[in-house]
């Protein structure tokens, strides 16, 4: 079971409170956890990632075990700690401007 944080936004918009649980097929990438969040809460579908090139969203960050996964490609695997559900995958609103 994969845990999912979602920034205050999206929690609203997907109507869901605290953290997302995700079954998730191995590979567990950042593509197949966006693909089954966006399959189980379809308002989410182009919140966090563009519908059509299906890029990752300006200021929208992804974070696994403390390290910015934002600019890996979308297939790179989740560290295991991820995959066991011990941490959690987070989904980062950016902000700018200092």
């Amino acid at each position: 079971m994969i845990r999912v944080v979602l920034p205050f936004h999206l929690r609203n918009l997907a109507r869901v409170d605290g953290d997302v649980e995700l079954e998730v097929a191995p590979p567990v990438t950042v593509r197949a956890v966006l693909d089954a969040l966006e399959a189980r809460y379809p308002v989410l579908q182009g919140t966090i990632r563009d519908h059509g090139t299906l890029k990752r969203r300006p200021f929208v960050r992804f974070f696994a075990c403390r390290e910015d996964l934002s600019l890996e490609p979308v297939d790179t695997v989740l560290p295991e700690a991820v995959v066991r559900g011990e941490e959690p995958f987070l989904i980062v609103g950016a902000m700018a401007g200092g």
